[in-house]
This record gives C-alpha cells, sequence and structure tokens, in this order.
C-alpha cells in the first residue's frame, strides 16, 4: 500500500542539503546587500561566521580558520597546491572525491613520489600503511560511499608530514581529532544546510609553517595563494576573503551557526545525525531488500548514508538494468514529493543515498522508510512484468 504519511521535508540530498527546521527567508533580512564585503559591515559578518565556527568546533586556539572560494572543492584544491611537493605523499580514496584528489595529485600536480590507497565503494583501504614522515591526503567521510574513518587513532602525533583532510560532510556532524589534522577543508552547503559559495579551511600551526617556509615549483592561481613573499595572508582568516562572497550565502551561513548554538552546540548536532542513522538501521535490519553500502558497521557514515540494493532479482539484473531500476525508484519518490535527490551518486554503484546531517528530522527519515518499501515493490513489479 502506498504510505498516507510524507516527510514533512522532503529534501534528502547530499549537497545542497536540507535547511535547518523552521528556516525561511526572514532569517536573511539583515544581510549586507549591495554593501561592499570589505566595508566594516562585511568583514564582521565573516570574521563572525569564521568565530562561532571555531567555537562549536573546538578548534585549538593556534589553529587559523578562513573563508577561501568555491566551496570545499576550492578549499582542498587551494590546500594541495599550496603545500604539496615539500614531501612525499600518500592519498587514500574510497570513493569520488577522493579519488578526484588522487587524479590532481597525479595529473595536475604531477607529483613524482607519490602513493595512491584505493579500495572499492564500501570499505576503507588499508589505513595503516599511511607513512607519516610523508604528507597525507584523505577524505574523513566518504560523501559517495557512505564510509568514514571511524577515529583517528590511525594518525601519528609525531608525523612529520601534514595530515590534510577534506571533512566537508563530516565536520559539524562528526568528532574531529583536531590535534592529528593539520589542514581540513569543508563547505557551507552539507551539515549546517548553508548555500553554496565558499569554502572554509583550517590550518594548524604545522601548516602555516609550511605555507611560510616553502615555495611550491608550479605557478599559483590568485585564488589559491595563501602567503605571500614567506608570509602568511592573514586577512583570509580574518574574514577578509580573496575574492567577493555571496553576502546572502554569509548571512545563511551564521544563521545555521547560531541554530547550532541554540540546540546545544557540537553534540546535539552528533546526537541528530546518529539518531538519523539509527532510524535507517533499525529499517534496514527488518528489510531484505536492502543493505548499507559500508561493510563495517564501525565505519558506516551517518550523514551520507548510502544503501545498495541486495534482492537476488536486482542483482540478477545486467549493470545497466540495475542503474534504471535506481533511478526509477528515486524518480518516483521525487515524482511523489517523498524524497528529492536520493539517487546514488554518479560514478558509486546504483542504490540510494539518504542525507541524515544534522539539519535533517528523524521524524522525516522515519516517514521516509515505508515509501522506500512502496518505491521498490513498484520498481520492482512494474520492470518484472516488462521483462
Amino acid at each position: 500500500m502506498k504510505p498516507s504519511t510524507k516527510p514533512k521535508n522532503p529534501c534528502f540530498s547530499s549537497g545542497p542539503c536540507a535547511k535547518r527546521p523552521g528556516w525561511s527567508l526572514e532569517v536573511l533580512k539583515d544581510a549586507a546587500l549591495g554593501r561592499s564585503h570589505r566595508a566594516k559591515l562585511g568583514k564582521t559578518k565573516m570574521a563572525e561566521v569564521i568565530e562561532r565556527s571555531k567555537k562549536i568546533l573546538g578548534l585549538p586556539e593556534n589553529y587559523l580558520l578562513g573563508i577561501v572560494p568555491a566551496s570545499d572543492t576550492g578549499a582542498i584544491e587551494m590546500a594541495l597546491w599550496s603545500l604539496l611537493g615539500a614531501r612525499g605523499v600518500d592519498v587514500f580514496a574510497w570513493e569520488s572525491f577522493g579519488s578526484g584528489w588522487a587524479g590532481d595529485c597525479k595529473n595536475q600536480l604531477k607529483l613524482a613520489d607519490l602513493n595512491v590507497y584505493k579500495a572499492d565503494y564500501g570499505k576503507l583501504p588499508d589505513l595503516s600503511k599511511a607513512n607519516w614522515e610523508r604528507d597525507v591526503v584523505f577524505t574523513w567521510n566518504g560523501t559517495t560511499s557512505g564510509v568514514r574513518v571511524p577515529d583517528g587513532n590511525w594518525i601519528s602525533s609525531a608525523r612529520k608530514g601534514l595530515s590534510i583532510c577534506d571533512a566537508t560532510s563530516a565536520v559539524f556532524a562528526m568528532q574531529l581529532p583536531w590535534d592529528k589534522l593539520d589542514v581540513v577543508t569543508w563547505s557551507w552547503q552539507k551539515v549546517l544546510g548553508g548555500e553554496a559559495a565558499h569554502g572554509m579551511i583550517v590550518l594548524s600551526p604545522r601548516a602555516v609553517e609550511r605555507l611560510t617556509t616553502y615555495t611550491p615549483s608550479w605557478p599559483l592561481p590568485k585564488i589559491f595563494q595563501m602567503s605571500k613573499s614567506g608570509k602568511l595572508i592573514e586577512g583570509i582568516f580574518k574574514g577578509e576573503t580573496i575574492n567577493t562572497p555571496s553576502m546572502l550565502c554569509v548571512e545563511d551561513a551564521l544563521d545555521g551557526l547560531k541554530w547550532s548554538e541554540n540546540i546545544g552546540g557540537l553534540p546535539a548536532l552528533i546526537k541528530r545525525s546518529e539518531a538519523n542513522l539509527k532510524a535507517i538501521e533499525q529499517w534496514i535490519a527488518k528489510t531484505p531488500w536492502v543493505e548499507f553500502l559500508a561493510e563495517d558497521v564501525k565505519s558506516r557514515s551517518c550523514t551520507s548514508i548510502c544503501l545498495k540494493i541486495v534482492d537476488p532479482w536486482f542483482t540478477g539484473l545486467a549493470p545497466d538494468a540495475q542503474a534504471e531500476a535506481a533511478k526509477k525508484i528515486a524518480s518516483l519518490l521525487e515524482k511523489e514529493g517523498a524524497a528529492y535527490d536520493i539517487g546514488a551518486y554518479r560514478d558509486a554503484p546504483p542504490g540510494l543515498r539518504i542525507w541524515g546531517g544534522a539539519t535533517v528530522e528523524t521524524s522525516d527519515i522515519e516517514a521516509l522508510l515505508p515509501w522506500l518499501d512502496w518505491a521498490w515493490s513498484d520498481v520492482k513489479s512494474s520492470m518484472a512484468k516488462a521483462a
């Protein structure tokens, strides 16, 4: 039977993600529109984004946080182009974005001393192979695979190289060991549900030292430059962005941060995300046609929750037919207004991906689950009859 109750907010996209509960356009009324971002008002708002983020996340006092261009992609590329090349590099990848960073290290930066450790979707590579005499690049949470590193125990406290972490689908939803991380990047459009535009980059003192003592052999575009003549460009970390930001997006980021503070900060955000994962775990335990893509419960993401279809009818289909069936499920749910944008990422195995970040209400996850069963049954029946 088709369910009678729909999620109040059917937005389960993994980026941009659902707005926080109670959000409306009214929260943007104080945006510094029509003003220079370099005027006192604009700089003050961007500095506020930085300071509130640092406080909620519990960043060490001697760590820097800046707003940079081009979302998380811009932030991580800025780190790779500005910092790599001083030492050998190890890249760990287990999904699309990590593979992309590995590809850039090989094909764009053309690093001569490069090791790439890859794993299939649903698995982690052998993290014990990390050589901490070298720089190590990795994602904390694989947005397109639903696989996260379980902790930071594999990262050496006595490392000589830098640990460079793309944490865009982890930060504000998972506890990060800041003392183990030298560079961390994310965007506003993930866990706090902000709009796209700029990225965020954290630098440890060790990363700052690298920036001010090492010059890469390749030219750096202006939007990647964080130091000049051996000195850090400190304005980046005080609200003076490299290029023009959207002050609407800045205002939206502030709203998400204030909401986070009001509900209890990072512990509350983590609790909300984990509750969403728990609801799906309980459903999967009694649902035979679907499983988590992540094979190990310890590395199962609570934000980008990726599902694979394990029903024998589905697994017996040709790969193109599997992809067609999964897309039909997502399209049917969108047509019904029960779930938007839950198809698996284009490079991932055919399946479903449900965002479980902190802005998503667990009650909406629970309302979604019967719709998944209904859509699966409908698509399987219609495709089997047509075969």
